[in-house]
């Protein structure tokens, strides 16, 4: 099974190990994984500031550098929403890239979920001790359905407790551009979620989503917390780099 690693572009310029880590977790699956060199972003930023034009044309590059893999893979739901939902949308009244790109979309899937659902992973590689609550990220809930997956990969790791946080679905306040237009209202929900992880008292976050991640340990900073540790679901499942 040859699958195309989407690293994104977050990963890729704030916290590269995710990316590695992902590839070691699609390796011990039993997957041959290519990572395209060149890249970029989904489109995402572009498209929800309504610039249709640049996000075709990330679209298009995304078509042309991933088409040839049997799966795409993206350690984003966010990422992977865009181009499973929305990609198809862009291209609706153009029939030829549309042919194209619609397979490719419905090929492409958030790391926990084709872990879970398409390579059946049974066992991860990664060893972790302690408590741990989850953040479920909006789009990779919404919009691909990505809540058990997780879960269920955490409760292969024997030394890990998950601890519910409340409210583990509601909006971390980051939305990528939301956060910038509405700066106010999205301090105020990072405030909120982070009351609901300190109140779980566990020694790490773990989410799907570095934008949510970033923003969320951001606000732990400025609140004072610099003890609760803020860990990518990847980061988890696959241990440190080297780790047996």
């Amino acid at each position: 099974m040859r699958v195309g690693l989407f690293v994104t572009c977050l990963v890729d310029a704030m916290r590269p190990g995710i990316g590695f880590a992902a590839i070691r977790l699609l390796e011990a699956a039993g997957c041959e994984v290519v990572v395209p060199k060149n890249q970029t972003c989904c489109g995402q930023p572009a498209y929800n500031s309504g610039e249709r034009e640049a996000t075709k044309a990330l679209a298009l590059k995304f078509l042309g550098e991933f088409e040839g893999c049997d799966y795409v893979v993206a350690p984003s739901g966010s990422c992977a929403g865009m181009i499973r939902v929305h990609y198809p949308e862009l291209f609706r009244d153009d029939p030829a890239v549309l042919a194209r790109i619609s397979p490719l979309s419905q090929r492409t899937y958030e790391l926990t979920d084709f872990l879970v659902n398409i390579a059946r992973l049974e066992e991860v590689p990664g060893r972790f001790q302690g408590t741990l609550t989850y953040h479920d990220s909006c789009s990779g809930l919404r919009e691909l359905g990505v809540q058990i997956q997780p879960r269920t990969l955490l409760a292969k790791m024997p030394g890990v407790t998950l601890k519910e946080m409340v409210e583990s679905t509601t909006c971390c306040g980051f939305g990528g551009m939301f956060s910038v237009k509405f700066g106010d209202l999205s301090t105020r929900m990072a405030d909120n979620k982070c009351g609901h992880i300190e109140a779980a008292g566990t020694d790490a976050i773990v989410g799907g989503d570095l934008g949510c991640l970033l923003n969320i340990e951001g606000r732990l900073r400025r609140r004072g917390n610099h003890m609760t540790k803020v860990l990518h679901i990847a980061e988890v499942l696959a241990g440190p780099e080297g780790e047996a």
